[in-house]
């Protein structure tokens, strides 16, 4: 495992932090023991961060990882995790929420603490409700140790945002198909030379950039490469290429996926990249743009939708038919994942979208949601849809005997 060292405390980080987001679940919830399992295996090999937050698996997230923590693994790593801005309506709350967090992760002090998801409203909001003060009185009777924030604004407001306090660290998405996205590259300089540490998000932009078979046009590309690398090692190494960046997470929730990271943090310098490399990473990023129809990671912020849309698995499923062009294949996996069958739950097709617009503000990557459904009921939807679905329960009912 590499490490890199945090600017402003010198704390020597893992290039490879444990994002606690998509931790394995099983019936609906975390699965335990394989969750506990696989963050303490990634502990033994090396990794020395993981982050959680307020949200993540409906609040479940913390306490998992709290367990995790016991029998000596507290002492050996720093743990992150995240104030829910959009939740927090006065002062008061701040330390409420902030008490909760550190009861359910069983622990006295947080190391790396953010005020989640920043934009330049959202920031405005909580400058005005006392922030400042909340952090600066936590870092001194030791309740959170370093101030950081996450970022899902605009570029001009990510740069007035690093410079409104004065954090020890901010956390990004970034990747090769969002180098001009949000904070973007300019950010990435920007916070570095503001002596900012920069935690890395969505490197493999929701698994997308990381699939094993990639879209024939995009493997094409790859196929060029003189050092040849599966699709998950080059969007890492062109994360970590970037001297800038101090960690990525990665939300390792299969066993292969926390073997195959451990290995590429092992070896991926900043600066290795050749300059022949770049320009087909580059290339590559250009490709997926023009593939992809919708920029979502999946991160799930959107739900529950009140009307019971399962819009991640939507967009998942509408991008994968624009990427790979297999049209009917995708559509037959729409209508049983969307009809709930295959996981025992409720249906969760676009057409039920009323378009009330109480995802639009939870959506980090400010999607327009209810448009891109009325795309995806166009697109995958029509007369057929209920052939389809019963054509998949007959298929699934046989294979179940």
């Amino acid at each position: 495992m590499q490490y890199r060292t945090m600017p402003k405390n010198g704390d020597e980080l893992s290039v490879l932090g444990f994002g606690c987001m998509r931790l394995p679940a099983k019936d609906g919830r975390i699965d335990e023991p394989r969750a506990i399992a696989q963050i303490r295996h990634a502990i033994d090999n090396g990794v020395n961060y993981v982050d959680t937050a307020w949200p993540y698996h409906g609040g479940e997230s913390e306490i998992v990882l709290g367990k995790a923590l016991k029998d000596g693994y507290r002492e050996r790593v720093k743990v992150a995790t995240k104030l829910p801005s959009w939740m927090i309506k006065s002062r008061a709350d701040m330390d409420r929420y902030l008490a909760a967090q550190l009861e359910k992760l069983g622990i006295d002090r947080i190391d790396y603490y953010l005020v989640h998801s920043l934009d330049g409203p959202q920031w405005d909001t909580m400058a005005s409700l006392g922030v400042a003060d909340f952090l600066d009185q936590a870092k001194a009777d030791g309740r959170i140790g370093n101030a950081g924030f996450s970022f899902h604004g605009l570029g001009p407001d990510f740069t007035r945002i690093v410079d409104a306090y004065p954090w020890v660290f901010c956390q990004i998405q970034y990747n090769f198909l969002d180098q001009e996205y949000q904070a973007g590259a300019a950010g990435l300089r920007y916070a570095a030379a503001k002596g900012l540490g920069v935690i890395v998000m969505e490197p493999l932009r929701g698994g997308n950039l990381g699939l094993p078979t990639p879209p024939p046009a995009v493997a094409a590309i790859w196929d060029e490469a003189k050092v040849r690398r599966p699709p998950v090692e080059w969007a890492l190494r062109w994360v970590w290429n970037h001297p800038e960046v101090t960690l990525l997470l990665s939300g390792m929730n299969e066993e292969r996926h926390i073997e195959e990271n451990l290995a590429i943090a092992d070896s991926a310098l900043s600066g290795a990249l050749t300059g022949e490399e770049l320009a087909l990473v580059d290339r590559a990023g250009r490709k997926y743009q023009e593939l992809m129809k919708v920029g979502c990671t999946g991160c799930g912020y959107c739900m529950p939708c009140p009307v019971g849309v399962n819009i991640p698995g939507c967009f998942d499923v509408y991008n994968k038919m624009h990427l790979f062009g297999n049209t009917e294949e995708a559509k037959f996996m729409y209508s049983i994942r969307m009809s709930g069958d295959l996981l025992n739950d409720k249906p969760g097709f676009a057409s039920q979208c009323i378009a009330c617009g109480a995802c639009l503000d939870k959506c980090p990557q400010q999607i327009p949601i209810p448009d891109i459904l009325a795309q995806v009921v166009a697109e995958m939807e029509g007369p057929e849809l209920q052939a389809r679905v019963a054509t998949a329960k007959r298929i699934f009912k046989v294979e179940a005997q």
